[in-house]
């Protein structure tokens, strides 16, 4: 995927855009689960030009979901066929905007509509990627649990879903 065909943006790589200022900057918070348990840091705010907000947390996966991803894959073949869905360097991952809460006072990103299983088995990818609109309909259906979303709803509409409300939103210096 060339630039020019490019859907999301590091918040930092638009130097026109910064979080609005009665909006917090979760770069560098930590992301907490609905069992209190970490996930990991917010990296990245990712921005879709289109929409003119931030619409993911892009956030580098603590080592010990990484290796609870790996162990869940580690049943019997008895029990199904079971691959790795996961790379090497693949630890990073998105979270829409509108499944976290933040916790100003403790600098805390709170997802507790997503537990930490579905964080260990959610498929990954390595930052130096360009992320695909499958990837994130991949990743959505994956959080929400619901195989039926269709990717002909990858559209103007795609981030008008309940999941990328409450966003933060940018504004042009």
């Amino acid at each position: 995927m060339t630039d020019n065909n490019k859907n999301l943006y590091e918040l930092g790589e638009l130097s026109d855009y910064k979080v609005a200022a009665d909006y917090s900057d979760v770069r560098g918070w930590d992301v907490i689960d609905n069992q209190n348990r970490n996930i990991g840091k917010v990296e990245h705010l990712l921005v879709s030009k289109k929409a003119e907000r931030v619409v993911y947390l892009d956030v580098e996966v603590d080592k010990n979901v990484i290796e609870d991803g790996y162990n869940t894959f580690q049943l019997p073949a008895i029990d199904g066929v079971h691959g790795f869905v996961n790379k090497d360097g693949d630890d990073h991952l998105i979270i829409p905007i509108g499944m976290v809460q933040l916790d100003e006072d403790k600098k805390k990103v709170h997802s507790n509509q997503i537990d930490y299983t579905t964080f260990a088995k959610a498929r990954r990818y390595n930052k130096v990627d360009v992320i695909e609109p499958d990837y994130e309909l991949i990743l959505l259906r994956h959080y929400v649990g619901d195989t039926t979303i269709d990717s002909i709803k990858f559209d103007d509409e795609f981030y008008k879903r309940k999941e990328f409300e409450n966003s933060l939103p940018v504004k042009n210096k």
